[in-house]
């Protein structure tokens, strides 16, 4: 009989190493990336048995850069796979260059044979253009959300840290990956295995799929008045048909004098120019992120005419909406890592 065995450690006959698949994209997210692998890693310390296994591939199957710069050896091409295997994309900037048509074709075969795929960071954009996220739930990085609601219908996108649906993971980037992978982990081998890994990770806090990835707004602008909070939320909820200063305002049981003063003292601006500021930022995230006409973004965002829209653009960003689509035709779409 074996000594100081683990109390995480299968019983003989019982152990059947997964092996993970992480596709590296041009520009992926290392620390997306490496949380994962991590949390793999320690599960195997933690256990003493080889509970899983992983291999790195990609296009051409060479050398891959991170949006750090630092470069990956890969193990291999975009090669077949076994139906056992789970499949990790790892996305990061320039997303869309990323995802190219032998990747898409790539993943839809794979796809078909059953097995699990899921994109980190900003790869549930690329499982979303290969069609393997219709009709499903998933989420991505909050800064990249409007520009994927507007070019995936089909997607019910939400803002969790990650979802799993059926045979489909998503994560929205950063630290999320290492709460997909604490899932899978527990329910692979039990939620004590699963503890334990967070606990070598020092990460106290395990957070699930029902969890948001934003923090609070009183927590992001530093204010916990409960009236500006709810305003705060009816604007972001409501950008491409604004609501009136008085309407807000009324529905938070204030009226729109006071509802300016509050604005002033925690903020230091009007309800209105707050409001403006959001939708500009919005409309420049879709410029940024999108092939969205300018027009067509204007109207997303509530302006009402591409003139008036490109008159406060300017006002704000000091440059015109069609300047900064061109900038981005001349440096490539960076979204989020």
């Amino acid at each position: 009989m074996r000594q100081n065995r683990s109390p995480f450690e299968a019983e003989q006959g019982e152990l059947r190493t997964k092996r993970v698949v992480f596709v590296l994209l041009k520009g992926f997210s290392l620390l997306s990336f490496a949380s994962a692998v991590e949390c793999l890693r320690i599960a195997n310390r933690m256990s003493k048995e080889q509970l899983y296994d992983w291999s790195l591939i990609g296009e051409g199957g060479d050398v891959v850069q991170c949006s750090a710069g630092t470069a990956f050896h890969l193990d291999d091409d975009l090669c077949a796979l076994s139906r056992d295997d789970t499949v990790l994309v790892c996305g990061g900037l320039d997303i869309q260059d990323a995802t190219t048509k032998p990747l898409m074709n790539w993943l839809r075969r794979e796809a078909r044979k059953g097995l699990v795929v899921g994109g980190l960071c900003t790869a549930a954009y690329t499982l979303a253009r290969a069609g393997l996220l219709d009709g499903k739930r998933a989420t991505i990085h909050w800064e990249n959300q409007d520009s994927f609601v507007e070019e995936f219908e089909d997607v019910r996108l939400t803002k969790s840290v990650f979802v799993v649906d059926g045979n489909r993971l998503s994560t929205a980037g950063g630290t999320s990956s290492i709460d997909l992978m604490l899932k899978i982990i527990a329910d692979d081998h039990g939620e004590e295995l699963a503890s334990a890994v967070a606990d070598q990770m020092i990460y106290s806090s395990i957070r699930t799929d029902q969890d948001t990835q934003r923090l609070s707004v009183p927590t992001r602008i530093g204010v916990r008045h409960p009236k500006l909070s709810l305003v705060i939320q009816m604007m972001e909820a409501n950008i491409e048909e604004p609501v009136s200063p008085a309407l807000l305002a009324s529905e938070v049981g204030m009226s729109t004098r006071q509802l300016e003063r509050l604005f002033r003292r925690y903020l230091n601006r009007s309800p209105k120019r707050y409001y403006m500021e959001l939708r500009l930022q919005k409309a420049r995230n879709l410029l940024m992120q999108t092939d969205m006409s300018v027009i067509n973004v204007a109207l997303a965002c509530g302006f009402a005419s591409p003139s008036h829209f490109s008159k406060c653009y300017r006002a704000h960003y000091q440059t015109t909406p069609y300047r900064e689509r061109g900038a981005r035709g001349t440096n490539g779409a960076r979204l989020s890592v």
